[in-house]
């Protein structure tokens, strides 16, 4: 049986758990077999009494009995079928290629690992470096300013995700569990197995790669094939169907189903699908900039008296505020306990981004704040559907000379910002963003539109968070990689709405935004390839 909205005080022992089931279902302690968590969170709108709420699966002796009883009570139930399934399985002689998966971020990766698991033996291209490998290439940029265009915080083995806060959650939709079977698989790869019921999961970029690296090896083992160094530079079309591609390097691969899953950065691969007729459109996403604050700030706002308790852990924070020229301005990719990252891929331009580690124990709290853009926003939109990219590259190059030329990212401080002043000097709130900071004027490098929803912003999160508008807090830009600035428009069965054999997925693609929500839509790519390899309809 499931039993949801269990109560209990923030100081409840494993014993006062088990009391409370019985009390609830009225029964005596021979009775209940045993018990566990699905899902944990906690309420903390009154911070003097916070309370942790359980969703538990119990197993009784007399469940009927139980449920009868009980009918009625929407807290009380039979427990969901979760497990996967998979929907086809590789024919014993396949007519067609293998499939082809391009990039190895978490839609890729799951895409690729869905296809081994159900006998497909996938092919995976890369375009970065294995996940060690590229970590030094990003350390490369974020300690000495040296970038890799082709390994760096958004291309290579584990994606963009691989250097972020590592969260695993996501509002979608998800009525078949897929977002179970990844928890699950990323538990089998080595994540800690809390991830299945913690309401907030996230794991952090240290355990991330060890993870990534054993899905790797699982799909290799299951006959897939995964190659580094591997840049799709074109792809061959005929009457309106995917017949192969061509790398970088010359080779050529025959191809009829392939997963599109390159990142939200890889705009050279969406410049080269528009040329060949692919059908793309433009779509908003969001532009601003990376807030830090003391971590111990948002802990004593969202926590009070319980700030810094280890059952809590860092304090996150969302926050939303309808501005008085139309636009939203909103926090996004929240950072507990984590540090702001050089994140560009292009030479000469500027990218923040947020990322913890699994303890989140750093100094500072970090998030964007952001304001959402439209393609009414990107010059030249209504006739190219590529013009968000040159939008983003825009504010990118401003960042990359505000901040001196050098990789420093321009920073100022929250008071100066309101006030219409550049920054001279930091104040208590010290940049973690590498390879420094460069103190200026941020709207320098930021639309006006977005410059004013900003402003009017910071005071009404103040109002929400106290200490939220300090002075001294630091904004550094720009943040521009929210989402892509592309849809590859797909049908009904995953495939571009012009070109068979090809399933754009993921973030890039524009289907997904975050690890978990990437992850499961490269699983239901991955069905619909294997259901139109089989001859079926996904």
């Amino acid at each position: 049986m499931r039993l949801t909205e269990l109560k209990l005080p923030l100081d409840h022992t494993a014993s006062d758990l088990q009391g409370a089931i019985l009390r609830r279902l009225g029964i005596g302690a021979d009775e209940l077999l045993g018990f566990t968590i699905f899902r944990r969170s906690y309420d903390a709108r009154k911070p003097a009494a916070i309370v942790f709420i359980y969703t538990l699966d119990v197993e009784l002796k007399n469940e009927a009995a139980v449920q009868k009883r009980l009918r009625g009570d929407r807290h009380v139930g039979p427990t969901p079928d979760t497990s996967y399934r998979f929907v086809a399985r590789a024919p014993q002689a396949p007519e067609q290629p293998r499939p082809v998966v391009i990039g190895t971020g978490p839609c890729g990766l799951f895409a690729g690992l869905i296809l081994a698991q159900m006998g497909f033996r996938p092919l995976i291209l890369e375009r970065g470096k294995a996940v060690r490998e590229r970590t030094q290439d990003t350390w490369g940029l974020w300690r000495k300013g040296q970038l890799n265009p082709e390994s760096n915080v958004q291309f290579g083995e584990g994606g963009a995700g691989t250097f972020s806060d590592g969260k695993l959650y996501s509002q979608i939709k998800d009525p078949q569990y897929r977002g179970r079977k990844v928890l699950t698989e990323f538990v089998k790869a080595g994540a800690p197995a809390e991830i299945l019921y913690v309401a907030k999961p996230h794991i952090g970029t240290f355990k991330l790669v060890g993870m990534v690296e054993n899905m790797r090896a699982e799909i290799e083992a299951l006959g897939g094939e995964i190659r580094f160094g591997s840049r799709v530079e074109d792809i061959d079309i005929a009457q309106g169907r995917v017949r192969g591609l061509r790398l970088a390097d010359g080779e050529t691969i025959a191809a009829s189903h392939v997963v599109l899953a390159v990142g939200h950065s890889a705009r050279d691969t969406f410049e080269m699908l528009h040329a060949r007729g692919v059908h793309v459109e433009a779509k908003p996403f969001s532009i601003g900039v990376r807030i830090e604050h003391p971590q111990s700030l948002i802990d004593r706002a969202r926590f009070g008296p319980n700030a810094g308790n280890p059952l809590l852990g860092a304090a996150d924070y969302k926050l939303v505020h309808h501005c008085g020229n139309g636009r939203s301005a909103y926090s996004f990719c929240m950072c507990p306990g984590g540090t702001v990252v050089a994140a560009t891929s292009e030479p000469g331009r500027v990218v923040t981004n947020g990322m913890s580690q699994y303890s989140r124990n750093e100094r500072n709290a970090n998030s964007a704040l952001v304001v959402g853009v439209t393609p009414a926003d990107y010059p030249g939109s209504d006739t190219n559907p590529l013009a968000g990219i040159e939008f983003q590259r825009h504010w990118e190059s401003l960042a990359f000379a505000a901040g001196g030329g050098d990789y420093k990212a321009p920073a100022q401080r929250v008071g100066d910002f309101l006030a219409g002043r550049p920054s001279a000097e930091l104040g208590e709130v010290l940049p973690s963003y590498t390879p420094g900071v460069k103190m200026t004027d941020l709207a320098l490098c930021l639309p006006d539109y977005v410059v004013a929803a900003l402003r009017e912003s910071l005071p009404a999160f103040g109002r929400e968070i106290p200490g939220f508008a300090m002075d001294d807090a630091l904004l550094t830009g720009v943040e521009t990689r929210t989402s892509s600035p592309i849809r590859i428009t797909r049908d009904e069965g995953f495939q571009s709405l012009n070109t068979r054999g090809l399933f754009p997925a993921g973030e890039g693609a524009g289907y997904a935004g975050g690890i978990l929500s990437a992850a499961v839509d490269g699983i239901k790519v991955a069905e619909a390839v294997a259901l139109s390899l089989c001859g079926e309809v996904a």
